[in-house]
């Protein structure tokens, strides 16, 4: 019961100092992973509890959601150390030296990971470049838990270089890794609906009411509310908006793409920046359409001319493809697999070859990206899924083994059975013609 506490408290940013301060980095616990099962049983009972209410969510959205988290997860152990790359070489050259078990500098790493992360999170905004790879957690038009599962594989990359200056004041790189977790833990319960405003609290740390704001595509709601925790910082820099009452928020992005595809959603906006750049007729425009604000055009400030944006109010239609319940049940199942998947990386990862992490990585992305194609009802993802699980039963008895014998010919037999479904279902049709032109 104490463990499940402290692991509850660690997503609300409850926790005891002397309990979660360190002296070497490898001590740090992967706070993130041990609260998956939280995770699963909150959003479960949003979900229930918004169906009790009569106002179910998009399983739809949820889904993509979910498979948008599963790949971050999955590649958030290989990217998470490039995020703090040459820290501990910088801390060699620190000008304070601040004893890594003392209460003061606890409390110091709390506020300085916060501080960096508003200016992070701002920066992904304001850059073109780096919005680019923060698009993807805006980019829900539905508003729960499961948002915020919704980040991109290279977020942590997006990271990189903000944390480093921590060294050169002297805070052990173990205090850093604490409050980043904890700091990204934090976020995960503000992404509701449920929670209204906390009157005198909203000023003091970041509420759902505080991130809802942030999460808006109306035009009072654009670079509003960085913070993850302390509000202080939005307060200071003049990005603090609190929610209005007057005001449907509508939730996702200012051009919303129409797609559940959470590989898609990884590189869509790239393409769309390296268009941009490509359209200017001099390389100065060209570098601006790169590291400028995504509003930025030629002959108007560095984010933009708000203007000029269109306001999106409420209501707005939202992307909403509909499926028959039999295959949202098999997308389901087979993104509760790549959980699984997921999981069993994270606990192989210091023990296996690279070529087996790069093995279960490709498995993990073809799984999340064909099974959420099939929520846009993309044409191929038939033959596609078919091709998955054949090559997962062909691997099944090397890389991708389990290391329990009954679980790994339950899912030979899972993944055959769908192949064999997926390869009828995608014949079918041609046979079908060639039959009609035979005998009619």
């Amino acid at each position: 019961m104490e463990v499940v506490m402290r692991r509850l408290g660690s997503l609300l940013y409850l926790v005891e100092p002397n309990a979660t301060t360190f002296q070497y980095p490898d001590q740090v616990p992967d706070y993130v992973n041990e609260a998956i099962p939280f995770f699963v049983i909150t959003t479960t009972l949003e979900f229930a509890v918004r169906w009790w209410q009569g106002r179910p969510e998009r399983v739809n959205d949820a889904f993509s959601n979910i498979g948008i988290g599963i790949v971050h997860e999955a590649t958030r152990l290989v990217v998470s150390g490039l995020m703090l790359l040459g820290y501990e070489n910088l801390y060699q050259y620190r000008l304070w030296d601040l004893p890594w078990d003392s209460l003061y500098t606890w409390l110091a790493a709390l506020v300085l990971v916060d501080f960096c992360f508003y200016w992070i999170h701002r920066a992904n905004h304001e850059l073109n470049i780096l919005w680019a790879v923060h698009q993807v957690h805006h980019s829900s038009e539905n508003y729960n838990l499961t948002t915020g599962f919704r980040l991109s594989a290279l977020q942590k990359l997006a990271h990189f270089g903000f944390y480093q200056p921590l060294a050169l004041l002297g805070i052990p790189l173990p205090a850093v890794l604490v409050h980043t977790g904890l700091n990204y833990l934090f976020q995960f319960w503000i992404h509701n609906t449920f929670v209204g405003r906390l009157g005198p609290l909203e000023y003091v740390i970041a509420t759902p009411s505080f991130h809802r704001v942030h999460h808006g595509a109306n035009k009072w709601c654009l670079d509003k509310n960085y913070a993850s925790v302390l509000v202080l910082w939005d307060i200071l820099f003049g990005t603090y908006q609190p929610e209005k009452e007057d005001s449907e928020i509508v939730y996702g992005l200012t051009h919303q793409p129409q797609s559940f595809n959470a590989i898609w959603h990884q590189y869509f906006y790239f393409v769309e920046v390296f268009r941009k750049a490509r359209s200017m007729t001099t390389w100065g425009d060209s570098l601006k359409a790169i590291f400028y604000g995504p509003g930025w055009s030629p002959g108007t400030p560095r984010l933009g001319n708000p203007d000029l944006f269109p306001d999106v109010v409420a209501p707005r239609q939202k992307y909403d493809p509909q499926l028959p319940s039999w295959k949202l049940l098999y997308i389901g199942s087979h993104l509760a697999v790549a959980i699984f998947m997921q999981q069993l990386l994270v606990t192989r990862i210091l023990a296996v070859p690279w070529m087996t992490i790069i093995t279960f990585l490709a498995f993990i992305f073809a799984s999340v990206g064909v099974v959420t194609a099939m929520l846009d009802g993309w044409r191929w993802t038939g033959l596609a899924e078919a091709v998955r699980c054949i090559a997962y039963v062909l691997n099944a008895r090397s890389s991708l083994a389990t290391h329990s014998p009954s679980l790994d010919i339950a899912l030979e037999f899972f993944f055959i059975m769908c192949a064999v479904f997926w390869t009828c279902h995608s014949l079918a049709p041609n046979i079908a013609n060639i039959m009609k032109k035979k005998f009619l």
